[in-house]
C-alpha cells in the first residue's frame, strides 16, 4: 500500500531540512518529489486589478459610472 505525505522543507545547497516533525519510519526508503513553493507577491485588490487590467470589455465610462453599472443608480454625467 502506498501512502502520500506532503512536507515542507528548506534546502541549504546540500541537504533538505524538514520544517516541523515527520511521522516517517526510520531506515525506510522514500521517493521524494520536489515542487518549488512560489510566494504569492500579490497583496490586496490593487494587485488583482493590475493583474486583470485590459482583460474585461466594458463601456468607455465604466470607471466614472461604476455605481450606475453595478447598482443601477442614476448616471453622474461628465462631472469634472
Amino acid at each position: 500500500m502506498m501512502t502520500t505525505k506532503t512536507i515542507k522543507a528548506t534546502y541549504d545547497g546540500l541537504t533538505f531540512h524538514p520544517i516541523g516533525t515527520l511521522d516517517l519510519e526510520p531506515n525506510t526508503e522514500y521517493l521524494i518529489t520536489i515542487e518549488e513553493i512560489k510566494e504569492d507577491t500579490s497583496k490586496g485588490p490593487i494587485s488583482f486589478l493590475l493583474k486583470h487590467a485590459g482583460e474585461v470589455e466594458g463601456p468607455s465610462d465604466w470607471s466614472l459610472e461604476h455605481d450606475y453599472y453595478l447598482y443601477g443608480t442614476p448616471k453622474q454625467g461628465n462631472a469634472k
